[in-house]
């Protein structure tokens, strides 16, 4: 009788721990991920050039896309480089065959949209000029650090993808085709 009474306490201890360090799921399913996509673009330009969008591409169905957005959700430095840069959106990608042949292809003209980043595995991030040219593809696997991320790594990419870390180059361009004209 004290074995029954030991796993049945070990057992519901285990599932009151694991429901409090369950993730926040943070993808929509409902959304439309292309108007999604399109109205942070407006959202960007709104801002004139102050800021990118940012996609986290992934899925509720990711343990590691509810991982990073707990991550930078809770660190105030990553936080206020997200907020003060991006327009930050998680798109909801849904690669299971179960919806048919019309979720199959949303799936893959979401996909193609963004550049197929689909390759790098999940969470996969995007990031898109107001325009909505895909500027950058981020491989989340190099921001991972043990069964989480890196501050520092994850710091890196965004401070690297500012609009203020890329103008340089743009404006380096631009001032080189005024020259030649």
């Amino acid at each position: 009788m004290k074995r029954i009474i030991f796993v049945l306490t070990f057992a519901l201890t285990s599932l009151l721990v694991s429901a409090q360090t369950a993730l926040k799921k943070v993808y929509d399913e409902r959304v439309n991920p292309m108007e999604q996509i399109d109205n942070a673009l407006a959202q960007a330009r709104a801002s004139n050039g102050k800021k990118y969008v940012m996609c986290q591409v992934g899925g509720n169905w990711c343990p590691w896309c509810l991982r990073f957005a707990d991550f930078i959700s809770k660190d105030s430095d990553i936080a206020k480089v997200v907020a003060d840069n991006f327009i930050y959106i998680h798109v909801n990608y849904d690669p299971r065959k179960s919806g048919g042949e019309q979720q199959a292809k949303a799936a893959a003209a979401l996909m193609a949209r963004l550049g197929n980043p689909q390759r790098f595995g999940f969470p996969v991030f995007v990031l898109l000029g107001a325009d909505g040219q895909v500027l950058h593809i981020q491989d989340s696997s190099f921001l991972e650090e043990g069964k989480g991320y890196n501050k520092a790594k994850v710091l890196r990419f965004f401070n690297a993808w500012t609009p203020a870390a890329v103008a340089p180059a743009s404006s380096l361009t631009s001032a080189k085709n005024h020259s030649l004209q």
